[in-house]
């Protein structure tokens, strides 16, 4: 097997950072190495196959997004990436795993779906994947087909209590799936808003003429959030079942799981870059049709109610554990313009997967968060989460050599211009980050260096995950 050596860099953990040469053979790391190691004194520079310089870089373990959709069918369209453009854009940016989100709607079977997301990803992705199941509509059937596919590795299950004849189910269904997943060690997932209460106001607000993406907003209050966000936490507190938040915007919402954490309750939350940076009134109030690129579920909230910096807030005190982008694109062009004319047939959803890295390490430039947490939110903590860890997730002798070199003294500009993805805007447009991805090892190969990508479709491979290792 080939070997690889990567000199002079600062290997980041969650626990803190150090001087280090990190040894690889083929796939696999064997050795991390500090200065004065007696293995150094052999040379290994010279009988190593490949050498990378990463001296004055840091070496971060591969990003791990947990939450993405690539060629999702929503609202009459499908998310622009592809398996094959989405995973490329995403090693651009120095993640190297994805857990996407199977779909399935209410007249579809769950096992069948679960294949045909194999079919779509099998030998396209550029980077490791793995798959949560989406529920909808729980019947007996459902609750059969999740002990098949914690068989399968695919040990993390999401239920909506919004879009209803799309995605959600009722409370009783809920329960009933919640009872499951602590039968059989799944780890449940909720889409929390009230999706009932939503429904009558956006019929309201566009009966009022109110067509504009500012009432998308608007018409999903933060109370929903919160409400949806209690009553879930109560249903999975009778169940017995670990339940897990996507996508938290509302500072409400992290109150509740916050108070659940400190009962000892079983409950996890993530939180996305766009709740992190971008707001309902520049953005998704932009002037006319514009605000229709910041489209999402939830909704961007207001900067005037501190949700922004409860967020925030939330990630350095662990009442919120990682960061996933809820990566979901749609073009502008005949894709969100869907929604024209009313609000409500805009496709939802923002495109990050390229950007959550640099995102994230720009707040550690900015001393919102430290380093060694800045790992464990984009890449430890997913490891852990959803049964990757040791394998993915760090960087020590057996894991697979999934490291990403990042110049500190870098920069980046983000733009449509130069993205990856395969989208028509940027919901990032012109931000600056004070550093840059240089180097990106998936599996021991180089697939990105100097902005240039030299992987191919089908590097990737399927994640056969074990449970959550927050659970067992």
């Amino acid at each position: 097997m080939p070997t690889t050596l990567i000199t002079g860099g600062t290997v980041v953990s969650t626990t803190g950072r150090a001087a280090a040469d990190v040894l690889i053979d083929g796939e696999t790391v064997v050795a991390v190495l500090q200065p004065g190691s007696e293995l150094l004194g052999a040379d290994l520079a010279s009988g190593a196959d490949t050498v990378i310089d990463a001296t004055g870089k840091y070496l971060f373990p591969g990003g791990i997004d947990a939450h993405t959709h690539m060629e999702m069918p929503f609202g009459g369209s499908f998310a622009s990436d592809t398996f094959e453009t989405g995973t490329r854009a995403a090693a651009f940016g120095g993640t190297t795993t994805i857990i996407d989100f199977v779909t399935q709607y209410p007249d579809q079977n769950v096992l069948d779906q679960y294949h045909l997301w194999h079919e779509k990803a099998a030998g396209n992705c550029a980077i490791d994947y793995g798959f949560h199941q989406i529920l909808s509509d729980v019947q007996d059937s459902s609750l059969t087909a999740m002990d098949e596919l914690v068989a399968e590795g695919v040990t993390s299950f999401k239920l909506f209590m919004a879009y209803k004849g799309v995605f959600l189910s009722d409370d009783g269904q809920i329960f009933r799936a919640f009872q499951k997943g602590a039968e059989n060690g799944a780890l449940m997932m909720m889409h929390a808003e009230n999706g009932s209460v939503i429904d009558v106001l956006v019929q309201q607000a566009l009966a009022a003429g109110h067509t504009d993406p500012l009432y998308h907003g608007l018409t999903r209050p933060w109370q929903m959030e919160e409400e949806a966000t209690h009553r879930a936490i109560m249903i999975a507190n009778v169940a017995g079942a670990p339940l897990y938040f996507v996508h938290v915007s509302a500072k409400q919402a992290v109150e509740q799981i916050a108070a659940a954490r400190d009962r000892g309750q079983n409950v996890f939350g993530e939180t996305c870059p766009q709740y992190l940076y971008l707001n309902l009134e520049d953005q998704l109030g932009a002037p006319g049709f514009e605000g229709a690129k910041w489209v999402a579920s939830p909704p961007l909230r207001s900067k005037h109610e501190g949700h922004l910096e409860a967020m925030w807030q939330a990630l350095r005190s662990n009442d919120l554990q990682l960061v996933s982008t809820d990566h979901c694109p749609f073009c502008m062009k005949d894709q969100k313009e869907l929604g024209l004319g009313n609000f409500a047939k805009i496709p939802n959803g923002i495109g990050t997967v390229e950007h959550r890295v640099d995102l994230l390490y720009q707040a550690v430039a900015t001393g919102r968060i430290s380093l060694e947490r800045f790992v464990e939110i984009t890449s430890t903590t997913p490891a852990r989460m959803f049964g990757l860890y040791g394998r993915k997730g760090v960087i020590q002798p057996g894991a697979d050599a999934d490291i990403v070199v990042y110049d500190p003294a870098g920069h980046t500009t983000i733009s449509a211009a130069t993205h990856h993805m395969n989208l028509d805007y940027s919901a990032w447009e012109g931000f600056e980050i004070d550093g840059a991805v240089a180097t990106v090892l998936s599996r021991g190969k180089v697939i990105v260096d100097g902005g240039q990508y030299l992987g191919r479709k089908g590097d990737g491979v399927f994640l056969k995950r074990g449970l959550s290792q927050y659970l067992v």
